[in-house]
């Protein structure tokens, strides 16, 4: 019996067991088909782990600072290039001025692989704003977006859903998580293990909108490769979904706006990157998206409406379904696409998601991809020329090629620019086009714009703010509607405003000799006198050995006052050869003004003899072994003068028969060089010969009867000629002249026959040795006066690259000069934007201070890989003696009392009415192609742009450049000078003046302090 209650009860305990372990095993079916179904326990798991993953901006750099490393979005912001970006602008004088710190939480689930959580953009794009904040250029990508989910058609809701994530905005559930849609995931699997075991091939995909948008932004490639970057997508994804909390309502819409917005569309050439259905609408099918809501909104009220209602949905439901296979469907595929298309519409309307009106009127249109996207519609050049410097300037910090990927960056970009300003100069100037207003503003008087149409002149204003420590760009307008930049991507001919440069060589050269010589005694500054080897050293220890104040100030203002011949008789030999010069005005030729007076009239030939003395104080401070060269006709320093005059003038031939014969074939090469050489027997058989050594007597032969088909030759001549003008026989100079060619396009000729399509710069290294022996008549010891007029010329060629280095530490934007004393008046080109840095040296006293147009960088504002740059303060460098400084900037004041500049004067006055002291420096210049004949005579002379330039400064605060620019052979039908540029600043002082006024000197910003 006992045994019997036992096994009773261990009966009873079992069938216990079995149904506790059945109810246990169905409540948990039961709880995780309601898990399923609402998430609540992922809403209160999910919501407690993402509350604590946070960001913030802290001052300075983040040790810790963790970024992207792939991922379509992250790539396209930038997001994973900012080590890269923050290494660049540290070698550029920037800083990390603060930077994001993220919570323990958020960066252990970054270390570990998952995405960063957190709100992310949907549009980004660069801007550039101005030291008020009022943006310059903002570039959004994409461009056509929903603001949000109230903007957004039913019917492309509806639509989206039903073809991928039928489940997101189910209000029953408030919890869900939008991330994993478990019944289609189970599906997809279930068909992946199949197609795995069996089949093979691809499976339908599992994922919901959140975890597409994971994929396509942050995964390698925007793609899926293996389970585990899946499992990273959804876990990223539902953190994502849960930051708000725990109810997700929200979120699910935000997924819907945000795919709309960012899906990725492929790209087409003349647009870039397609994102987003607004812009894909556009790029696709030229469609408009405000146009294509209000279309799909409003009902049909006709057939045409409806026809159209009709057309607009299916462009927006082939976009959504091309997101499968983008480049495929629209690039290659369209037909594929119509397809599927149509397939779905019937679905659809199966579904009733859309009505049979709608299937019916969608299926009878054939949306066409148009041929070409729609033309951009942005602002003209000239709204943009200083947003587009600034743009150039970022190319060149942040180390990027295009600017198409620079304004797709996450970044601000906060410049120095005073936006009010530019504005109002932009505007004046654009009306500087108008015939009308400029003879209302009385600009089509000499010299002027009387002559020519107004509005092929452009024009570029620059005007920069003297700080403490730095100069800053204020105002940058360029009416040259091009992207050229006129004021500091140009090289032209400025005319007179090169003479301020000569001038403070001289200076310069002037107070280095009082450095060396003011503290000797007058009897030896005597003895130095009488050897002094060039004017500049004899006249400035003369002075000091005739006065008491021997200051530099005192020997500076007396160099000033030095005269100077304006005569333009004498006849110079510069620039390789006899030159003479002329004044601008008849007026000065008799004249013998002081370099002050020169300055004042821009008196050119007071220029040309000041810069013949500087090439002479140069050539004199040379090594003294090469001071006696022109004496000495024995000296061993000439002849590596001439080897240097014979390899540089050697090139110069070269380069012009390279680019003569380069494009022909070695049977045209030949005949042109025929062509050239004198039309006799031998001279003939030494240019065949020459080009082809190794020919045989019947080839020379059938060469010369073609070139001379009217002289009966003989066999026997044939072969005498040939054996008599062997290459080996003379030297490469003797058949040149033989054959009445250069020597050096006969040995061309033969290196290009032998060695064809060869390029400029390996002909240049084989021609050497044969550049020497082209000029070897040149070595002969009795062709002195030869040797000399060379060594001249190499000489001066060396004083001009000490000048070159002189004028560059000074802002000089080129790598050489023009070796000639006509670079004093302008020949050597220059650029606005220098003169106007020439003037802030001066205006500092002689400091050559950074300029800014940039002051801080922001990218990635408000995610966790925010981080500030700002540039760092660096110290300006003495390039310029304060002295000198003081004596050039009186110098340039006199300029605009009584000299060129005088129509400036009393156009600026602060808030008192007072004059503000203006000074500057004027320049035209005529550039022309000119040709020159026998005895110096020009042959062809061909306009290439005319120019007129002012650089100033004002009031010592403000310093800047105006320049008028013609380009083309229109130019040569304008007169304008200096005057021009002048007047025009004049007319911009009204616009300069709010900024102008000392309350608008400085800006200070409320949140940081900083001084713009």
């Amino acid at each position: 019996m006992a045994q019997l209650n036992r096994s009773g009860r261990s009966g009873w305990i079992r069938i216990i067991a079995r149904r506790t372990s059945l109810v246990i095993v169905l409540g948990l079916a039961w709880g995780t088909a309601v898990e399923l179904q609402t998430s609540q326990l992922q809403a209160a798991v999910l919501s407690w782990f993402a509350h604590d993953m946070t960001f913030w901006l802290e001052p300075g750099a983040n040790p810790t600072a963790r970024f992207p490393t792939a991922g379509p979005y992250n790539e396209r912001l930038g997001y994973t290039r900012l080590p890269t970006f923050i290494n660049s602008l540290a070698a550029r004088g920037f800083g990390v001025q603060k930077q994001a710190r993220v919570s323990e939480r958020l960066q252990a689930f970054m270390k570990h692989g998952g995405f960063a959580v957190f709100h992310e953009k949907t549009r980004a794009g660069l801007t550039i704003a101005e030291r008020n904040g009022t943006p310059l250029f903002a570039a959004r990508f994409p461009k056509r977006v929903y603001a949000g989910f109230e903007e957004i058609p039913a019917l492309i809701i509806d639509t989206l859903l039903f073809i991928e994530n039928r489940e997101l905005l189910d209000p029953r559930h408030p919890y869900r998580n939008p991330a994993v849609e478990w019944d289609r995931l189970a599906v997809a699997v279930g068909e992946w293990l199949d197609r795995a075991l069996h089949s093979g091939g691809k499976a339908a995909g599992g994922s919901t909108l959140a975890t597409q948008m994971e994929k396509y932004r942050h995964s390698p490639g925007g793609r899926t490769t293996t389970a585990g970057e899946k499992l990273r997508q959804m876990a990223s994804a539902s953190l994502r979904a849960y930051l708000d909390g725990e109810d997700t309502t929200e979120a699910r819409r935000r997924i819907v706006v945000d795919y709309l917005n960012s899906t990725p569309l492929a790209g087409r050439i003349g647009f870039g990157e397609v994102i987003g259905l607004g812009d894909g609408l556009w790029a696709w099918y030229g469609t408009d998206l405000k146009f294509a809501s209000r279309v799909l909104q409003a009902p049909a009220r006709d057939d045409h409406d409806l026809q159209v209602r009709g057309l607009v949905y299916k462009q927006v439901l082939s976009l959504l379904l091309a997101q499968r296979r983008p480049s495929f469907y629209l690039a290659r595929e369209p037909q594929a696409l119509r397809a599927l298309t149509d397939s779905y519409l019937r679905r659809l309307a199966s579904a009733g998601i859309i009505d049979p009106a709608l299937r019916d009127a969608a299926l009878r249109t054939e949306p066409c991809i148009a041929h070409d996207p729609p033309a951009s519609s942005g602002s003209s050049f000239v709204e943009r020329k200083a947003a587009n410097a600034i743009r150039t300037r970022l190319l060149s910090l942040l180390g990027l090629s295009s600017l198409y990927t620079l304004d797709r960056l996450d970044l601000t970009v906060e410049t120095t620019f005073d936006a009010p300003s530019q504005e109002r100069v932009t505007a004046m100037l654009r009306r500087l086009g108008s015939p009308a207003y400029i003879e209302a503003q009385g600009l089509s008087g000499s010299r002027l714009l009387g002559h020519g149409d107004p509005g092929n002149v452009a024009y570029s204003f620059t005007l920069y703010e003297r700080g403490a420590k730095a100069n800053y760009v204020r105002v940058q307008v360029d009416s040259l509607d091009q992207p050229f930049d006129i004021n500091e991507g140009a090289k032209l001919d400025l005319g007179s405003t090169a003479k301020l440069r000569t001038l403070i060589t001289y200076l310069e050269i002037i107070a280095e000799l009082h450095g060396r010589h003011a503290g000797l005694e007058s009897h030896e500054l005597d003895a130095i006198a009488l050897e002094a080897p060039d004017p500049l050293t004899h006249w400035t220890v003369r002075r000091l050995a005739a006065t008491t104040d021997r200051s530099l100030s005192a020997l500076l203002e007396a160099a000033m006052a030095r005269r100077y011949s304006a005569n333009p008789a004498e006849r110079f030999f510069t620039g390789s050869g006899i030159h003479t010069f002329v004044n601008f005005s008849d007026a000065d030729d008799r004249i013998v003004p002081t370099v002050a007076e020169a300055l004042r009239r821009s008196v050119n030939l007071v220029f040309i003899r000041l810069m013949r003395d500087i090439v002479k104080y140069h050539i004199a401070q040379a090594e003294p072994q090469t001071r006696n060269l022109l004496r000495d006709a024995g000296h061993p320093g000439r002849r590596p003068y001439l080897a240097r005059f014979a390899d540089g003038e050697g090139r110069d031939f070269l380069n012009r028969f390279y680019d003569t014969y380069r494009d022909r074939t070695t049977d045209e090469m030949l005949t042109l060089l025929a062509e050239r050489a004198r039309p006799t027997p031998d001279a003939l058989t030494v240019v065949f010969r020459s080009v082809r050594p190794h020919a045989v007597p019947d080839e020379l032969a059938n060469f010369l009867r073609a070139r001379l088909p009217g002289k009966h030759l003989e066999r026997g001549t044939m072969e005498d000629l040939h054996a008599k003008y062997p290459p080996n026989r003379f030297s490469l100079s003797d058949r040149g002249h033989l054959a009445g060619v250069h020597p050096l396009e006969l040995w061309l000729v033969g290196y290009l026959w032998a060695h064809p399509q060869t390029s400029r710069a390996s002909v240049l290294a084989a021609s050497a040795a044969a550049r020497q022996e082209s000029y070897s008549w040149l070595f002969k010891t009795g062709l002195k006066g030869a040797q000399d007029t060379r060594i001249r010329i190499v000489l001066e060629q060396d004083a001009f690259a000490r000048i070159h280095r002189r004028w560059q530490r000074l802002g000089y934007p080129f790598d050489r000069l023009v070796p000639s004393y006509a670079t004093a008046i302008g020949s050597s080109a220059d650029r606005p934007g220098a003169l106007a840095e020439l003037m802030g040296i001066i205006v500092h006293g002689g400091m050559r201070m950074p300029t800014v147009r940039i002051r801080r960088l922001r990218f990635a504002a408000v995610t966790p890989y925010e981080t500030v740059i700002e540039r760092k303060p660096e110290a300006g460098e003495q390039v310029l003696a304060p002295e000198i400084a003081a004596t050039v900037r009186q110098a340039l004041i006199d300029v605009v009392e009584r000299g060129t500049g005088r129509r400036v004067r009393g156009a600026f006055a602060d808030s008192a009415g007072n004059e503000l002291l203006i000074g500057g420096k004027t320049g035209t210049g005529d550039h022309r192609y000119e040709r020159y004949g026998a005895g110096g005579q020009v042959i062809e002379s061909r306009v290439i742009n005319r120019t007129a330039t002012f650089a100033f400064f004002i009031d010592d605060r403000f310093f800047g450049v105006i320049t008028a620019y013609v380009h083309g052979p229109e130019a040569a039908k304008y007169r304008f000078t200096s005057a021009l540029p002048a007047q025009l600043l004049k007319m911009l002082a009204p616009a300069l003046r709010p900024l102008l006024e000392p309350s608008r000197v400085r800006t200070v910003r409320a949140s940081t302090g900083s001084v713009l």
